[in-house]
């Protein structure tokens, strides 16, 4: 991801220097919007910031950030965009779903960079990954649905109801649906939905899952993962047959992701739950569960369990993956299940 950001900012950046911009001529100005302050969407704003750092565009000396938050609220995210466009910003990073929309709503001319989009194109950013167009360029952060399903068939089958918990509101969770029932209905498998409006409805709407499902899919649902702890508890209320977690403490701040995997490691040992995790924390990865398989772009390629891999160091893992030669540690297209 971040060299991914390194070639799109400074590929924008490098135009403006290459048109006479010199660094010493003037400072170039770039406009952040988040659309909520959470540690997930904090990253993607500091690996924008570093990667034009490591380019030789340090704030203060040839650019300035203006980083505006709007706090969940639409109409905020839609008067930081408009602020933007009447600074005549050089360049805008818009993080999330929600703050992209508005952002490009509001300026055909202003080249923008977005990050933490699940479905540029559905959301109505670009006109194609390949071909986005206009002035959007940036990153997706779309889960591989389709391995994921496979996958979860493999280690616990039968299912045939699969719970999906989401807020309705959010562009890239309905994107994240969409993908999912496609693929489930190729297996012959109901996607049940629960959805929630805000971080409280949780708890109702996990509860209102348990009898009627086999196993639950979070998505990277910032509403949803903001209350992950409800959900563990309410969906080992009666024994699943799979309990699927999908990156369930990328949106946490530290110290409540310790407590969600505390909470996981202790729900999942005494009820001897089968649990299918997915993430990119190699840490997490070999200290938990009893099996790691490594993916890169839907293909396994890595798989140990047992005595191998409790004696597995993070550096000996990057040198695994090294050693296969199908890309860098820091391609977002890995995904570590345990």
């Amino acid at each position: 991801m971040k060299a991914a950001r390194a070639l799109l900012c400074l590929g924008i950046v490098a135009g403006y220097i290459t048109a006479g911009w010199a660094a010493d001529e003037k400072k170039i100005s770039i406009g952040i919007s988040q659309i909520v302050e959470h540690p997930a969407l904090d990253a993607a704003r500091r690996g924008f910031i570093d990667a034009l750092k490591d380019g030789g565009y340090v704030e203060d000396k040839n650019l300035t950030f203006d980083v505006q938050i709007a706090q969940g609220n639409m109409a905020t995210a839609n008067s930081i965009a408009k602020a933007f466009v009447g600074k005549n910003v050089d360049l805008i990073h818009s993080i999330a779903t929600p703050t992209s929309q508005a952002c490009v709503n509001a300026t055909q001319k202003i080249p923008i960079v977005i990050s933490s989009v699940t479905d540029p194109v559905g959301a109505g950013l670009v006109k194609s990954l390949e071909q986005p167009g206009g002035n959007v360029t940036g990153t997706t952060d779309r889960s591989p649905v389709d391995r994921q399903v496979e996958l979860m068939r493999e280690i616990q089958p039968p299912i045939r109801k699969l719970g999906f918990m989401y807020n309705a509101g959010e562009d890239n969770s309905v994107s994240s649906l969409k993908q999912l029932q496609a693929e489930a209905a190729k297996h012959g498998i109901e996607v049940v939905e629960a959805t929630v409006s805000n971080s409280s409805g949780v708890l109702m709407a996990a509860r209102s899952l348990v009898g009627k499902v086999d196993a639950i899919h979070i998505p990277t649902d910032n509403t949803v993962v903001s209350a992950f702890e409800a959900v563990v508890k309410v969906s080992t209320l009666r024994r699943p047959q799979l309990l699927l977690l999908d990156e369930h403490t990328a949106a946490l701040d530290p110290r409540t992701a310790e407590q969600v995997l505390t909470l996981t490691r202790q729900l999942v040992e005494e009820m001897h739950l089968t649990t299918l995790m997915v993430t990119h924390n190699m840490k997490h990865a070999i200290e938990l569960g009893d099996r790691l398989i490594m993916m890169h772009q839907g293909r396994i390629v890595l798989d140990v369990e047992g005595e191998k891999k409790r004696n597995l160091t993070i550096q000996e893992l990057m040198n695994e993956f090294a050693a296969l030669k199908v890309g860098e540690m820091a391609d977002d297209k890995m995904l570590l299940v345990c």
